[in-house]
């Protein structure tokens, strides 16, 4: 059997990667295609009760990316690798490059950590395709502010924060061009969905 594509989605809060994230789920299906829909940290059972903990309460920073690693090893062993292997497609939002982008970026964590971390935990395993929704983080936090009532302990970061979290991510798109697909989150929706679409085409 054919193994199946692993699509991550990522981008710091606010740049419109969830929107897009539940647009490729759909667009997908209707191909024909049998999605699995999954997001980070989260997917199973126990990894959405890890999020819960993540995103609500406050913590050392290492013993938040070991929580990130811990939720995904068991997304990966009960979710992702599985579907792959029926050949279904995997559309996660959030993957392992939050994590450097994140704790490493954001929270200063040393990459070399979240390294050895990653290799224990994926091994070879990486999405066929990232894409990387990119705004400013001005931009991104109008947005988040006007569709969120209730900001988690993330969400609540400060611009010097995000700023961060955006470098992380545009080195991880420098660094790995053949698998990270940087989009400009300003543009409209449509214009989104037509370079989502052609870019799906390719791969």
């Amino acid at each position: 059997m054919t193994r199946g594509r692993f699509i991550s989605f990522e981008g710091i809060d606010g740049a419109g990667k969830s929107t897009q994230h539940a647009w490729m789920v759909d667009y997908l299906r209707r191909q024909g295609h049998v999605v699995v829909a999954t997001r980070e940290p989260g997917g199973t059972a126990l990894g959405e009760k890890l999020r819960t903990l993540l995103l609500s309460d406050a913590m050392h920073l290492e013993t938040e990316a070991l929580l990130m690693f811990a939720a995904r090893r068991e997304h990966v062993a009960q979710v992702i690798a599985p579907a792959l292997a029926r050949g279904e497609w995997v559309v996660c939002d959030r993957f392992v490059d939050a994590s450097f982008a994140y704790q490493g970026g954001g929270r200063g964590l040393d990459w070399k950590k979240l390294e050895a971390l990653a290799q224990w935990v994926l091994g070879d395993l990486q999405p066929d395709l990232t894409l990387l929704f990119d705004a400013p983080v001005e931009i991104a936090q109008r947005r988040l502010h006007a569709a969120t009532a209730n900001p988690d302990r993330f969400e609540q970061e400060q611009a010097a924060f995000f700023e961060k979290v955006r470098a992380a991510y545009l080195r991880i798109a420098a660094e790995n061009p053949g698998r990270v697909r940087l989009i400009d989150a300003t543009q409209t929706p449509d214009n989104i969905n037509k370079l989502l679409e052609n870019i799906i085409a390719t791969i």
